[in-house]
């Protein structure tokens, strides 16, 4: 879990953070696991508590408004953010007027420097920007979490730090498919007929 950059880098050039393929059916409610609770807060400050769904304290979040489904998006550096874009975009697209869905991208900030109080309030004014799109129901909900996510990483077996990685959670919180860098166009495919069938109800 404490591998060096260089050992990432190396990794990253030899399958272009592609380490795995993504899930090709999806996966049954009984072998699911549930993603790890994590703590995030929007530009403005607003806190958050991922996953959000039907079971335990659902922070910041109307209990009608749990969705049906999610797709997390992690990004631990900022040169995976292109391989984010790769699975979000298309997602957003397929589901862009479903109120039963949504899409958060999470930047995670470890810099101790960064998580400081003061240059975290000046660092998350900076980066207030949306990426929401006009009219569309399904909004693509930007956040971050700053401190230390060791433990985070290690429930999810999350060696490499350039890579991107990406769950889709059903409303109970339970990951039920996942990929990993750059989408292929099957890839994409087997996204988007997990998430109509979790939004079927299976």
């Amino acid at each position: 879990m404490n591998r060096g950059y260089f050992a990432d880098v190396a990794e990253l050039k030899k399958h272009g953070g592609k380490i795995a393929t993504a899930n090709k059916i999806i996966i049954p409610a009984l072998a699911a696991v549930k993603f790890p609770d994590l703590d995030v807060s929007y530009s403005d400050g607003t806190p958050l508590k991922l996953p959000v769904c039907s079971s335990g304290d659902v922070a910041n979040a109307d209990k009608a408004a749990i969705p049906k489904v999610s797709l997390v998006c992690l990004t631990f550096r900022a040169s995976s953010q292109a391989m984010v874009d790769s699975w979000s975009t298309p997602f957003f697209e397929a589901f862009s007027d479903s109120k039963n869905v949504h899409l958060y991208e999470v930047s995670f900030i470890d810099s101790w420097l960064l998580c400081r109080s003061p240059i975290k309030r000046i660092l998350l004014k900076i980066m207030r920007k949306s990426k929401d799109a006009g009219e569309n129901v399904l909004q693509r909900q930007i956040v971050y979490s700053f401190g230390d996510h060791y433990y985070f990483r290690k429930e999810l077996k999350i060696l490499n730090l350039l890579t991107g990685y990406f769950f889709l959670l059903d409303k109970f919180g339970r990951i039920r498919w996942q990929g990993f860098g750059m989408a292929t166009p099957e890839e994409l495919s087997s996204l988007l007929s997990c998430t109509s069938l979790l939004l079927e109800g299976e």
